[in-house]
């Protein structure tokens, strides 16, 4: 699978997971959006839940290098789509408060997205 076309499908997972749990959770939550519990989504081995699970299983077992080199990697599509879902809302929404909040997301993830880019160049450009 080509790397642009992966991309795009786990940045779907992600706005899919994010309508999903939007959808399924009309009530607030005590926790915060990123705890990741089976009661938290109700889509089986799909969606946003699965794409973390999978990224949290490819770094099991993994040292060193491998280890920082996965991280970054996966840090790095997950900012991305929060920014995607982020440049939606700010989009669509009337709500000035959600407009306001997506682009302090976007600001923010765009930095470290760039931050994490020039860390993987810089430490594993040779590998």
């Amino acid at each position: 699978m080509k790397t642009n076309t992966l991309v795009a499908v786990i940045i779907s997972l992600l706005i899919g997971g994010g309508i999903g749990y939007a959808l399924n959770n009309s009530k607030p939550q005590a926790e915060t959006p990123m705890m990741m519990d089976h009661s938290m989504m109700n889509m089986g081995d799909t969606g946003m839940e699965a794409m973390m699970m999978d990224m949290t299983a490819r770094m099991e077992g993994k040292s060193g290098d491998e280890l920082d080199r996965i991280f970054l990697e996966d840090m790095i599509v997950h900012h991305q789509g929060a920014v995607d879902m982020a440049i939606i809302i700010k989009e669509s929404t009337e709500r000035p408060e959600l407009r306001e909040f997506a682009q302090e997301i976007i600001d923010v993830q765009d930095q470290e997205i760039n931050m994490m880019k020039g860390w993987l160049a810089e430490w594993f450009s040779n590998q």
